[in-house]
């Protein structure tokens, strides 16, 4: 650090990483202006030195060693978001071992090996900032490890996915399929070639852990979550909760009580007059309730290079004025063990959809399986087809071993042919 300027050395240029190298250069001034730090960046590591980037940066800032940039003495800060384990976890504990101040966006990482990085960072006594890793431009780590730290977080619950809200969106407005709305999604870049880690659900688990081990102060990584994805959705089903006012999103759901913690994620039911049913198209939103400040929202672009580059962006301003001064930003702490629960013992509200033959005695028959097992029923429609009737339940709100339970004995039901979908719905439960 010389007058006031704060090197960067920035490990992967690829969407978020030029879009940050385009910011600094077109905010420099307005961030000097306000903080008095000039920022500048000196190193970059990437995997091709032949690919052309829209960045006005000169050649010989660029190469392949990512260590020579965490090691360098003109870099201050150390800026991750080249993805993935290793090298990064490599990188960054070498960068904070060297008392270097580490940015990253980073949400396999985090979800994976976070209590090491965030050990590492506390015994060297800098830095270890990750606003972008959950959300893309939305605040959430920092309201969760700042502005909310003397709350008790009980739910944070939210839409984490931009290609899967996308996809719910299209079949929901559209009646697309799921193919073809993940075929849209493919076409217009939300979606990968490959679009399993979306989803299956794999990318909500990786920044449902991160939140759970924020807004609970707990080790919880990514194997920790209940994961289903959307794939087996169907318009039919899509359509049936719309019609009985829900909408279908996939939910990624962290809450603590005194039993423990439960992260999940899954397709859910949500009445339409909740906050989060109207979030539509590629677009995030996280709903925290809390005991002092009641419920809040966030909203916003939760993916994108421009976006994510300027929550990176933010993360980077602040670790450097603290590396000026010479103070440390809020840390995770020390991360307590607390019990994990397992998805069995998590009580939902479900959605239940039965096609039974249509005939007297049969609802008693059913009602009674429901009875058995403590599984409250709290309205139900019957609709007639041909010689069967459909019947379709939600229940109050009951343990998931008791509703499989249930399902598994209307199996057995002769008059039951077929058991259908089957949701958790939330939002609803009073």
């Amino acid at each position: 650090m010389t007058n006031g300027s704060v090197n960067i050395g920035l490990l992967g240029c690829g969407h978020v990483g030029s879009a940050l190298v385009r910011l600094i250069a077109e905010q420099g001034d307005a961030i000097e202006a306000r903080t008095g730090i000039r920022l500048e960046v000196t190193r970059v590591a990437v995997r091709n030195l032949a690919r052309e980037r829209d960045v006005a940066l000169p050649a010989s800032v660029f190469t392949h060693d990512g260590a020579a940039v965490v090691t360098a003495d003109d870099v201050d800060v150390v800026v991750e978001v080249i993805g993935g384990i290793e090298p990064a976890r490599e990188h960054i504990v070498e960068a904070l071992k060297a008392g270097k101040p580490v940015v990253t966006a980073n949400k396999e990482l985090l979800a994976n090996v976070g209590k090491e990085l965030f050990d590492t960072a506390a015994g060297a006594g800098v830095d270890l900032l990750f606003e972008a890793s959950v959300a893309g431009g939305i605040p959430l780590i920092r309201p969760l490890r700042e502005s909310l730290a003397g709350d008790r977080i009980r739910r944070v619950m939210g839409i984490v996915n931009g290609t899967t809200n996308y996809i719910l969106t299209s079949m929901t407005e559209t009646g697309a399929s799921f193919a073809d709305a993940l075929a849209e999604a493919q076409s217009l870049g939300f979606a990968e070639r490959d679009p399993t880690a979306d989803i299956e659900g794999f990318d909500a688990a990786a920044k449902a852990a991160i939140i759970a081990t924020i807004a609970f102060g707990a080790r919880v990584v990514a194997g920790d979550v209940y994961r289903e994805g959307i794939s087996e959705l169907s318009h039919a089903e899509i359509a049936s909760a719309y019609a009985l006012g829900y909408a279908v999103k996939l939910l990624a759901v962290a809450e603590e009580s005194e039993h423990g913690i439960a992260v999940r994620v899954h397709p859910t039911m949500l009445p339409l007059s909740h906050p989060l049913a109207s979030v539509r198209d590629s677009f995030n939103a996280l709903f925290i309730e809390a005991d002092a400040v009641g419920e809040l929202m966030f909203y916003g672009r939760g993916a994108g290079g421009m976006p994510t580059a300027s929550a990176v962006l933010g993360d980077v301003i602040d670790a450097a004025k603290n590396l000026v001064s010479g103070a440390r930003g809020a840390t995770v702490g020390t991360l307590a063990r607390k019990p994990i629960r397992p998805i069995d013992e998590v009580k939902s509200q479900f959605y239940l959809q039965l096609e039974v033959a249509d005939e007297p005695g049969v609802l008693a028959a059913i009602a009674e399986q429901f009875g058995a097992r403590g599984v409250s029923i709290k309205s139900m429609q019957q609709m007639g087809i041909g010689d069967e009737a459909r019947l379709i339940f939600i229940t109050h709100l009951a343990r998931e071993a008791d509703l499989r339970a249930t399902i598994h004995a209307l199996r057995d039901v002769g008059a039951v042919h077929r058991v259908g979908s089957v949701l958790r719905v939330m939002g609803d439960e009073g």
